[in-house]
């Protein structure tokens, strides 16, 4: 064996080495993040079914030392349904999340076909000025939709909410638009040829290859308004308690004026039951997910 290669095997040995150390600081790194992320998570999951009780046979609902908690069951999710107004919230919330992806989806796709497939004078313009306006933050606009919405008598009401939703919907439809791009344009000019509008286009040709960014699309259109607090906050207000949806509602409970023994493990139990079903829905969709946002990626 020549000196050479006794140098390029001592070389590859060190290489496998380094290889080895950096795949095992790597999973104890990312070991550490994902029990970062976990243990709020679990502290929720745990305070939720936590049924501990005072000496007069209260629930404690605050923070309590032991993070284990010494008995589980359901009273705090009966507490919930039967104390608070956290069905009529999450049906206000499940009602304005469905019709919001409904709109939505409809808009952004739309929006979507025509500045991919169509072409007309404005449409860099357009896309141009798409651009800056999806680098502001909507709630930058929270006071003046205010205003805007209590001129029209609109506030305090779920219709205000999912036009406020739905509204701007339309101006996130680049990932879509790139989806779009990927799909021969002849299929659009053939189509067009045997006399098809661009309507018949859209549903019979462009909708069924399309089936990822729908998932995408709707998932995103449903999951904003679940989750949003901020404009929920300013537009339904305190006044009237049952119109709140899920997010209002669970924080007026737990910073309002009326606070029980038991509130915070009460929120915790909220804050499952409204966690469960969005969970399912992206286990259940992540396989169109994933290939909805990797090809609405390929072209811009």
């Amino acid at each position: 064996m020549t000196a050479t290669n006794v140098k390029n095997e001592k070389h590859t040995a060190s290489q496998k080495t380094k290889e080895k150390v950096s795949t095992v600081l790597s999973h104890v790194l990312l070991t550490l993040l994902s029990l970062v992320w976990l243990y709020p998570i679990l502290w929720i999951v745990l305070s939720a079914f936590r049924t501990e009780r005072n000496n007069q046979g209260e629930l404690i609902g605050t923070v309590v030392s032991n993070y284990v908690p010494t008995s589980l069951g359901f009273d705090n999710f009966l507490n919930l349904f039967s104390e608070t107004y956290f069905l009529r919230w999450f049906s206000n919330t499940l009602l304005v999340s469905v019709t919001t992806l409904v709109l939505s989806t409809l808009l952004v796709l739309s929006v979507a076909y025509v500045m991919s497939k169509l072409k007309f004078r404005m449409r860099k313009p357009f896309l141009n000025i798409a651009i800056i306006l999806g680098l502001f933050p909507g709630f930058m606009s929270m006071i003046a939709i205010y205003y805007i919405l209590k001129a029209f008598n609109l506030t305090q009401t779920l219709f205000a909410l999912i036009l406020v939703y739905s509204a701007g919907a339309g101006l996130g439809f680049y990932v879509a638009k790139g989806f779009f791009d990927i799909i021969p344009n002849s299929l659009v000019e053939s189509a067009r040829l045997d006399g098809a509008t661009n309507l018949q286009i859209f549903n019979k040709i462009i909708l069924p290859l399309s089936k990822p960014i729908i998932v995408y699309t709707a998932l995103l259109s449903f999951t904003g308004p679940w989750m949003d607090f901020i404009f929920a906050r300013v537009i339904i207000g305190e006044a009237n308690t049952e119109k709140l949806t899920v997010a209002a509602g669970l924080y007026l409970m737990l910073y309002g004026e009326h606070v029980d023994s038991n509130v915070f493990t009460m929120f915790a139990a909220g804050s499952l039951m409204i966690a469960v079903p969005i969970v399912i829905l992206f286990m259940s969709m992540q396989r169109y997910y994933v290939e909805g946002v990797t090809a609405g990626a390929v072209k811009g």
